[in-house]
């Protein structure tokens, strides 16, 4: 039995001062997307990238603003409504996260 569990990458299309050697926040995105497709085919991951200049849901707006507000580096990533990596994700760590909400230990 697997929880989905979304996947939420916020950033902009203009990268931050200190991130111009990494990949966009979109780019980032679809590198996560494509590495954990592959580490876990059976579990049932979301994935959804929202720009921070453009927030279309009161939820999506709550963390665009904080990014704005220099609280959080962009790619923020919220893994299931909670804070999972900000500026330059660690896949590794991603992997841990998606295993305890998943419970099993993949």
């Amino acid at each position: 039995m697997s929880e989905k569990i979304t996947i939420t990458v916020y950033g902009a299309e203009e990268k931050c001062a200190s991130c111009i050697h990494l990949p966009s926040a979109k780019e980032t995105m679809e590198w996560l997307q494509a590495a954990l497709y592959r580490k876990f085919p059976d579990l049932t991951l979301t994935f959804r990238y929202v720009d921070i200049e453009a927030a279309e849901s009161p939820e999506d707006e709550k963390w665009s603003q904080a990014i704005l507000n220099d609280d959080y580096f962009y790619p923020l990533v919220i893994l299931n409504g909670e804070v999972a990596a900000e500026g330059d994700p660690h896949l590794p760590e991603l992997v841990k996260q998606i295993e305890q909400l998943n419970g099993s230990g993949v």
